[in-house]
């Protein structure tokens, strides 16, 4: 498959939803886009994750999981090459937070500012890590939300400050992306096919 490809990510178990459109190329490797993943959304990237597509998962370190494969030498258009395509992302395997990935367009041209590889929009703050799943976040979304809460102050310093659930900085986000492309290690494959 060549081309870019429009995806949208969504965040479970979530209301209001915490979602995401980006664009990346066909030829993405899974680990690549793990990176991606963590940057759009905003996590930290601290924490062990795994894709789940068409019943296969595929991480960073399958010697934890005997029946993964690597996610360094697969690339996203080969796995899922259709428009409508869906799959599964976990990221932190302890708290569980389930993404879930729907490929809405392929064969997609570059975007003259940005290349391949953006942001074209999204909605809501990332639940910050550590924070004990949906239910954590839950808690604190609420507590943050109100200052009269029990939990409030003991929230606000683990945060460091206030939490605005509204927050998303689309430019912020397409400049992380276009360092991560121009700066990032070297993995197992290039990023484009030869």
């Amino acid at each position: 498959m060549e081309g870019n490809l429009q995806t949208y990510v969504e965040l479970e178990g979530i209301a209001p939803k915490i979602w995401r459109r980006f664009v990346v190329p066909s030829s993405i490797t899974l680990d690549r886009l793990s990176d991606v993943i963590q940057i759009v959304m905003g996590w930290s990237g601290e924490h062990m994750h795994i894709f789940n597509i068409n019943g296969k998962d595929y991480m960073d370190q399958p010697d934890d999981a005997p029946d993964a494969e690597e996610e360094g030498l697969f690339r996203l258009g080969s796995l899922v090459p259709f428009k409508g395509s869906e799959f599964t992302y976990t990221y932190d395997l302890g708290d569980n937070w389930v993404h879930r990935l729907k490929i809405e367009k392929t064969g997609m041209e570059d975007d003259e500012e940005w290349g391949g590889l953006f942001c074209v929009n999204g909605k809501g703050a990332c639940p910050p890590d550590n924070i004990g799943g949906v239910p954590g976040f839950t808690d604190f979304r609420r507590a943050m939300g109100d200052r009269k809460d029990p939990k409030h102050e003991f929230f606000m310093d683990w945060y460091g400050g206030e939490f605005d659930p509204n927050a998303f900085e689309l430019l912020e986000i397409n400049i992380t992306l276009l360092f991560f492309l121009r700066w990032s290690r070297d993995r197992y494959l290039p990023w484009w096919k030869d």
